[in-house]
């Protein structure tokens, strides 16, 4: 049964001449009052012109839910009306620096599975380089690759929906497109002062006054161009 909205008058010409050389096209009147009789029995048939409205309200309020603070909610629901655009992709990177607690584990778990509830796309960025940059595990790389794995594994095991998560390894993605990303993160480096991208340097768990590494200053940089350089 065809539940769609009666043309209009001009709609109706069209089809009467249609019918005219084609009497297959001709509307079946027994049809047509089944789709009345339902309208008039319960409204709802009918489009809803509040219903992408009230589903984007939705997908809104789950994604606010996530964080203490959002920049710029008006362009949060931009991104959430773009039609082109199948899913807005989020990003969450960490350091695989150790045992994982509870908040890590539990908390980021619930919160990457609304996002992918409210229809995005999650890309989990093991940020291994980053590690290494801050000195973690000893600066091992190979040691920081384990941590990142138990880490995944937790992930799995707490419930954690991966058909919307891709676990991208830093060190990996950025050796495929090393002339994109440190591009980017020169580019990043040449329009900020020193004293900036020191203040930055609480991002990884370090005060702005301590006495930092050249490759600790570099972090920073190179955490902006992630986020152009993952498409979030």
């Amino acid at each position: 049964m065809d539940l769609s909205p009666a043309p209009g008058a001009s709609t109706a010409a069209e089809v009467a001449a249609a019918a005219s050389v084609d009497p297959s096209l001709a509307p079946d009147a027994s049809t047509a009052a089944e789709v009345a009789a339902a309208a008039s029995v319960d409204p709802s048939l009918a489009p809803d012109a509040s219903s992408s409205a009230k589903a984007e309200d939705e997908r809104f309020a789950l994604l606010m839910s996530i964080g203490e603070e959002c920049i710029q909610t008006d362009e949060l629901r931009l991104l959430l009306q773009n039609k082109e655009k199948a899913f807005p992709i989020c990003y969450d990177g960490f350091e695989p620096s150790g045992r994982m607690h509870i908040a890590q584990g539990i908390v980021k778990t619930i919160n990457v599975n609304k996002m992918i509830r409210a229809g995005c796309k999650v890309k989990i960025w093991i940020a291994d380089w980053f590690a290494q940059l801050n000195n973690k595990m000893g600066g091992d790389l190979e040691k920081i690759q384990t941590v990142g794995r138990y880490m995944i594994e937790i992930w799995k095991a707490a419930g954690m929906d991966l058909d919307g998560v891709e676990f991208l390894w830093s060190s990996e993605e950025i050796n495929k497109c090393a002339d994109e990303y440190w591009t980017l993160v020169m580019d990043i480096a040449r329009r900020n002062k020193v004293k900036r991208i020191t203040r930055c340097c609480t991002i990884m768990g370090r005060a702005d006054n301590e006495e930092l590494t050249a490759a600790q200053i570099f972090y920073p940089c190179m955490q902006c161009a992630d986020i152009f350089f993952l498409k979030c």
